[in-house]
């Protein structure tokens, strides 16, 4: 599976593919999954946005057979343009079992530089089977929560309300713990107010055209937005697990050897 929108730019897509190409060899492992996240995958670049391919890989079986384990990251040089780093298959799966939503999130990337959507399937059937809803939302409560701490700028605003958006997605999906990965996918699939959604687009547009934002605020119906979705997710905070962990590990174990064999 290929996935590359026209406004990338082909001369950086080549040289990511080159890349992954370069890490698969070099380092003995397959990439069955790599994507773009950040901003460009998320819904809201700017006209300096940077490249962030990430990638999972898996290696041969002997990778995983010995007292001296390999680092789980395998990343590249980092620059003004790249940003291509990926997981190891098993980094992946603990985290999906403990509710962290970025591997989840770079399974539902709208942008693939490569995949294998078998590959790519079992693993969102596994997340599917195990996540926590409560966890997820956790997950994103405490991003926007972070972004919030530091000094706000528009820009910076956009990471509080993605997450907000996925925490409204989440209250309007209730059979289903897999947000999708970009802004306005997020709002489309949601019950928010076209109000909401217009200001949205009109500071998508904003963004896309402007390489710093600055320091102004955001407008005030996508504040009181992200300010209600963040309080009504406070309540995830004391919501106790579900799942048993002996059956999450046992599923992680099952499909990790099946993937690696």
């Amino acid at each position: 599976m290929r996935a590359i929108p026209a406004s990338l730019d082909t001369a950086v897509v080549a040289e990511i593919e080159q890349r992954l190409e370069s890490v698969a060899a070099e380092h003995g492992v397959r990439i069955p999954w790599a994507i773009e996240s950040g901003s460009r995958a998320w819904g809201f670049p700017s006209p300096d946005s940077d490249y962030d391919c990430r990638f999972l890989f898996v290696g041969p079986r002997e990778r995983y057979l010995t007292l001296w384990p390999a680092r789980d990251v395998i990343e590249t040089p980092l620059d003004k343009v790249f940003d291509v780093n990926g997981w190891d298959l098993p980094k992946a799966l603990t985290l999906i079992a403990r509710g962290n939503a970025t591997p989840i999130e770079w399974l539902r990337s709208p942008i693939v530089y490569g995949g294998d959507t078998t590959f790519r399937d079992e693993l969102l059937a596994y997340a599917s089977a195990v996540v926590e809803r409560a966890a997820i939302a956790r997950h994103y409560l405490h991003v926007a929560r972070r972004q919030q701490s530091g000094p706000q700028t528009l820009k910076r605003f956009f990471y509080v309300l993605r997450p907000a958006a996925a925490l409204r997605w989440l209250a309007d999906h209730p059979g289903d713990a897999l947000p999708p990965m970009d802004l306005p996918t997020l709002l489309s699939e949601t019950t928010v107010s076209p109000e909401i959604r217009d200001a949205a687009t009109d500071l998508i547009a904003l963004k896309s055209v402007t390489r710093e934002l600055g320091s102004g605020e955001a407008p005030a119906v996508l504040r009181r937005f992200a300010a209600r979705e963040l309080e009504r997710a406070e309540a995830s905070e004391s919501v106790a697990p579900v799942p048993d962990p002996g059956e999450v590990k046992a599923r992680a174990d099952e499909l990790f050897r099946r993937l690696v064999g």
